[in-house]
């Protein structure tokens, strides 16, 4: 198993050591050229949404990324990654590669001094440490859409059969729950 780590903008790094705690395969995706390679899933790290959008298009990655999400390749988005999926995005006219049944709302939570820690219920897995940063929610899901995770009644992790969400960062804590939820998803 391989996975590619698009390392355009933001926290790729930090799901690097986590693919590494794992004992997974991992290549960044910085050029197009990088997306001829053999890989099994995508992780769309946290980051500047609006920066990543562009940088996509700009390195003619856009529509070969959409199209693998299409064709069912496994993608897992943090906090701007959530955004990039969402089909739109409730306080903002822009939308990116819109593949995922739920409308975000960005900065959901307010500027930096917004960002908190809680430790919640993640699918059937159990409580594990989120970290909001300048994070987004769900504000609503299709019907195709599994809520995974819910705190303060804000929709913060959802799943669409090859496509998972969380609007928190667990790349920035040592628990490995979501990414090996993830990697299980993939090695399906």
């Amino acid at each position: 198993m391989k996975i590619g780590v698009l390392a355009l903008q933001g926290a790729f790094l930090e799901h690097e050591k986590m693919l590494e705690a794992l004992n997974v395969d991992y290549f960044e995706i910085r050029q197009l050229k990088d997306l001829n390679q053999e890989f099994d899933g995508l992780i769309i790290p946290g980051g500047e949404s609006t920066v990543q959008g562009k940088l996509l298009k700009e390195l003619g990655m856009f529509d070969i990324i959409r199209k693998k999400i299409a064709d069912g390749m496994p993608v897992y988005g943090t906090c701007a990654g959530l955004i990039l999926l969402a089909d739109k995005i409730a306080n903002d006219d822009r939308a990116h590669l819109q593949t995922m049944n739920i409308v975000a709302k960005r900065n959901a939570y307010g500027r930096q001094l917004g960002s908190f820690s809680v430790m919640a219920t993640f699918a059937d897995k159990g409580e594990v440490p989120m970290v909001f940063i300048r994070a987004p929610y769900v504000e609503s899901a299709g019907d195709n859409v599994e809520i995974l995770a819910v705190v303060e009644d804000k929709i913060v992790a959802a799943r669409q059969e090859n496509q998972l969400v969380t609007a928190f960062h667990p790349e920035l804590t040592e628990d490995l729950t979501v990414h090996k939820y993830f990697i299980d998803m993939v090695a399906k």
